[in-house]
């Protein structure tokens, strides 16, 4: 097979000098669409900076000094439609939108985007927008967030970004972006059928619909095929061009006139009415999907010369040619001299070093720190933002009361906190935890959103791209997995692949957790949070009582505010209205409300992301959350009647866990009981195990360590749930067994309606 790079190249020249150019689509002119005949020449400079972008990204890969050949050829038609926006409008591109890059760098001065592109394409630890950890498109000076090679996965954010300009404007909050911006989003024909792509745009149509300002422009790259499996003629149109609330426009992206004209109606469309577009850009696919990439196996190759025959930078050097912009040699000499400069810049770049360590390859997984001012709230305003609540605040209560009551203070102190979830209004969520935080914050600070979690989570990240603390509510912790990419693979590495130039600090709360009576199945009663333990720079809190929630939500909120953190904040569902402890009325399980200015009298940062302990029994060290841990004091009070004395450890931060606080208090013990109402496979408990042996000395007596876990098993209904649930039962008794050298009073059998109690 011929090298259709090579072929491709020569053949622009040949075609030119020939004058062997395809067929105009459109009988526009510069004058036509408003563009001066400089601004023709400098759109088309754009297009043939990234055809040679791609180019020369094939030849440096061959001599091992780039590492990724996705390109936009054939897509160049995107400068055209750059050039119709402004450079503060938020773009959130796919991965061929390199003309699209240049023509934005030119709009803002001292842009080197030719330079840094490369540097990128090199894994250059000087690339200005990743330092080195990717190839991507991105540029915080030009408004556009980095993104890795996506298929949709960015529309959710995209969405949520267009929904928080308004919404910015009617809280007078100051937000990154400019109060009468545009959020422009592209992604290519076969994209647009992914789930992501679909509820993004459902989303945005769904709020349009209600009169709500989206103003964001989709743009759909057309060009019939992806990767290999090609596109239904017309699919495109047929399924977006009658959409409710989406305004569908067309134009033929091979003609930078049309398209540069369409786009600007576009942006006018969007811009003054604040409405969604949806601009269906029909363009080709040149040099295959990637440089890997052996096109010649799935298509044609008359089907691959009839394409590389409607090449764009031909049909621009048509444009060129028909209005006497350029001759033939001049548009020859323009496009040989970038080959020669990105050539050069290329050999500059092979030189630069690269990532080398570890500690730099990690640098930016967290973001850096900020200042945030917070609002003082005065005790007037407090005892009228808790007037329904008055006769209550003094007496103690339990853990869905006073997560409620801890959103309440930490509304009224950040201003920019806005939430946002199913049923979350005047409903107050399924578990009433939101309740009353609508009627005093209003529609625009707690949001009821459609029920989609992947743009719950996208409204969320764009919330937090505009300067928003975005906490999104997930109704049921199993409906996460619907949406988890937006948090693994958009909002955790936005930091790592901007060098820590963007980020989206938020607080997701997820209710979820096992041995809830009368639910079955995974949806309702799910007991797993592995997807959330390998995910770099993630925090997640699992508070097991009201008094730790209190004190880790303002905890994470400072850590999503002040260090721009993603935290998952997840809430045990079967201790929400828990009050008692070992019998009925004893109300040992719900606490009293530390007002903020109590707390500040009373803890300080050193006690946040640590563990908590309870008892001093130097029989038996007991390390548990969430559930588990109010089984294991259960099971610590009916021990110690037995004369089994024991420490009780709640983990509370699940991710990072607290390794030097669990070392240090299981230093003292021979014997550890690991409590974890997960799964055998995948729960923390793995981790705990291997970190209490790996920290155990050599040459001294190994620790005992056990754990209990559930059942490698999904829920059943009803009370058949606590045969693959741990039980406080289960507890004492692996307890008396490990112990068994140890004196120790007759068992006490504990029945189902007891362990129930949780």
């Amino acid at each position: 097979m011929l090298d259709r790079n090579l072929l491709v190249k020569e053949n622009f020249v040949k075609f030119v000098r020939e004058g062997k150019l395809p067929e105009a689509s459109s009988t526009l002119t510069p004058e036509d669409v408003g563009l001066s005949h400089e601004e023709v020449i400098d759109i088309f400079e754009s297009q043939v900076m990234s055809r040679h972008l791609d180019l020369q990204s094939r030849i440096m890969q061959k001599q091992g000094q780039s590492f990724y050949t996705i390109g936009s050829a054939g897509h160049e038609g995107n400068a055209a439609y750059a050039k119709a926006f402004r450079s503060d409008d938020m773009a959130f591109l796919h991965y061929r939108s390199g003309a699209f890059v240049i023509q934005r760098g030119k709009q803002v001065k001292g842009q080197t985007p030719l330079y840094d592109m490369l540097l990128s394409f090199a894994a250059s630890k000087d690339d200005p927008i990743s330092g080195g950890r990717h190839k991507v498109l991105g540029s915080k000076t030009l408004s556009i967030p980095p993104q890795t090679s996506t298929i949709a996965s960015h529309l959710p954010k995209a969405m949520g970004a267009a929904f928080s300009i308004d919404l910015a404007k009617r809280m007078k909050h100051d937000g990154e972006m400019p109060d009468d911006g545009v959020v422009i989003c592209n992604f290519g024909d076969a994209s647009s059928n992914h789930s992501t792509a679909q509820g993004a745009i459902n989303s945005t149509a769904w709020a349009a619909y209600q009169s709500i300002p989206m103003p964001i422009v989709y743009v759909c790259e057309d060009n019939g095929i992806g990767i290999s499996t090609s596109t239904p003629e017309g699919w495109v149109k047929a399924n977006f061009s009658n959409r409710a609330g989406l305004t569908y426009l067309y134009c033929d992206g091979l003609n930078l006139l049309d398209t540069y004209h369409t786009a600007k109606k576009a942006e006018r469309l969007a811009r003054k009415y604040r409405k969604p577009v949806f601009l269906h850009v029909k363009t080709i696919r040149l040099l295959g999907h990637a440089g890997s990439d052996a096109e010649f196996v799935y298509r044609p190759v008359a089907e691959i010369e009839a394409n590389e025959q409607q090449d764009p930078l031909l049909h621009s050097a048509r444009i060129l040619l028909e209005n006497n912009i350029l001759d033939e040699e001049q548009i020859i000499a323009l496009y040989q001299s970038v080959e020669k400069r990105i050539a050069a810049i290329a050999d500059v770049v092979a030189t630069k070093d690269r990532l080398e360590s570890p500690e730099e390859v990690m640098a930016s997984i967290i973001p850096p720190g900020r200042e945030v001012a917070t609002a003082n709230v005065s005790q007037a305003q407090r005892e009228q933002l808790f007037r329904h609540e008055k006769h209550n605040l003094s007496k103690k209560q339990h853990l869905a009361k006073l997560i409620n009551w801890a959103l309440m203070d930490l509304m009224a102190e950040h201003e920019n906190i806005v939430m946002c979830g199913e049923d979350i209004g005047k409903k107050g969520g399924v578990y009433n935890v939101t309740s009353k935080l609508c009627e005093r914050f209003g529609q625009n600070r707690v949001l009821n959103t459609l029920l989609d979690e992947q743009s719950i989570l996208g409204t969320a990240i764009g919330l937090a791209h505009n300067g928003f603390l975005p906490i999104p509510e997930i109704q049921f912790l199993a409906y996460v997995h619907n949406a988890e990419d937006q948090i693994r693979g958009e909002a955790a590495t936005l930091p790592f692949f901007s060098n820590g130039q963007y980020s989206n600090g938020m607080v997701i709360r997820i209710a979820g957790l096992a041995y809830q009576k009368g639910f079955g199945g995974h949806f309702h009663n799910d007991n797993s949070f592995a997807v959330f333990r390998d995910i770099p720079g993630l925090i997640l809190a699992c508070p097991s009582n009201g008094a730790d929630a209190v004190e880790m939500m303002r905890a994470c909120v400072r850590l999503a505010q002040e260090q721009q953190r993603l935290v998952v904040f997840l809430e045990p569902i079967a201790l929400y209205m828990t009050k008692d402890l070992h019998e009925e009325g004893d109300g040992l399980w719900t606490s009293e409300y530390v007002s903020p200015e109590q707390a500040t009298l009373t803890s300080g940062d050193d006690i946040n992301q640590k563990i908590s302990v309870y008892g001093e029994g130097k029989d038996l060290c007991i390390i548990s959350y969430g559930n588990g841990y109010y089984l294991s004091r259960q099971a610590e009070k009916i021990l110690t009647e037995q004369g089994i004395h024991c420490t009780v450890i709640d983990l509370r931060w699940l991710a990072p866990l607290d390794e030097k606080g669990i070392v240090k208090q299981v230093r003292g013990f021979d014997n550890v009981l690991i409590v974890d109402e997960c799964r055998k496979t995948g729960s923390v408990s793995e981790a705990l195990m291997t970190l209490i042996q790996e920290a155990q000395s050599a040459g001294k007596p190994q620790k005992r360590v056990r754990r209990i876990t559930a059942e490698d098993c999904f829920i059943p209904l009803g009370a058949a749930a606590y045969q693959v649930l741990p039980s406080n039962n289960e507890i004492v008794e692996t307890a008396k067994e490990m112990l068994s050298g140890i004196t120790i009073d007759p068992v006490v059998v504990l029945h189902h309606d007891n362990i129930e109690k949780v």
